[in-house]
Parts: C-alpha cells; structure tokens; sequence
C-alpha cells in the first residue's frame, strides 16, 4: 500500500492539495487550515525536488502544519483583537454640561463635548443634585447610564 501511494502521490497533488486547503481557511478564518495548506505546498515543492517515500512526506507535512500553526498564533495573537472603541472605558475624560438638572440619585441629561459611545446626549445620574448649565466629567459608565460628578469633585480639571 505505501509503495501504491509513493508512486502515485505526486508532487502536484501536495500543491492542489495545499491551494484547496488555504482556499478553504478564507471561509474559517482559524489559521489551522492555512498552516495544513501552506505545509502542503512546501511538501509539494520539496518532493519535486527530492524524491521521498510516502510515510515521510506525511510525517514532514505533519510537522510543517505543526510548527507553521504555531508561529501564525504566535505571530497573529500577540496583538489585542479588540479595541477600546464602544467598551465601558472609553470616552472617560470627556467633560459636558448637563442640560436637565440631576437630582441625587436620579437622572438627568448631559451633553458631551465629544461623543461618549457614539453618542453626546446622555441620561447621567450623580450622587448629588447638580443644575443645568454646570459642566460635569464622567465618573463612571453603567451600560446605558452615565455617572457624573462636578468638576470640582473631580482630579482632572482641564
């Protein structure tokens, strides 16, 4: 059997074999297939090269994909995959004036210089009652609620 897959394995096989596998991680986006498919394509280049049996075509394809698999993790995970950009942090330095008074523990309106989440009109409740017309910095984010406070309770005044 091995000696049927030794004379019948060409080296265009490992290639067409390689070209399909990396066609198929563009649908998965995992990099295990494109490790698999890359591997299959140097094995196919090398076996053109030099001839090999077919028990060490697989072994050398098995671990190419191992070791290609493990620099694209290594490579591609070393970077954050998701931004600050809509999490509950962002936007924290953002001054605004409220704009409907906030009772103690109630809410209230505020509109912000800059857009705090996509959006500069927020419903924002503080500790305190604070009037309409004072400027106010954000203390911190609740999902759809803001906590404000007046600036001068806060650290940073800018």
């Amino acid at each position: 059997m091995l000696t049927f897959l030794t004379d019948t394995v060409h080296w265009w096989h490992w290639i067409a074999i390689g070209i399909l596998l990396i066609i198929l991680e563009m649908g998965t986006g995992t990099f295990i297939t494109l490790g698999f498919g890359i591997a299959g394509v140097v094995i196919g280049l090398l076996l053109l090269l030099i001839p090999m049996n077919f028990v060490i075509q697989v072994m050398l394809w098995l671990l190419l994909s191992i070791a290609i698999i493990t620099l694209l993790f290594r490579y591609f995970k070393r970077e954050a995959t998701l931004s600050s950009s809509g999490q509950s942090n962002q936007g924290l330095d953002t001054l605004g004036t409220v704009t409907q008074t906030i009772q103690a523990h109630k809410r209230g309106k505020v509109h912000f210089d800059h857009p705090v989440l996509g959006n500069t009109q927020w419903h924002a409740t503080a500790e305190e009652t604070i009037p309409s017309g004072e400027r106010v910095a954000i203390e911190e984010i609740h999902g759809q609620l803001i906590k404000v406070t007046t600036l001068s309770h806060t650290q940073h005044i800018t």
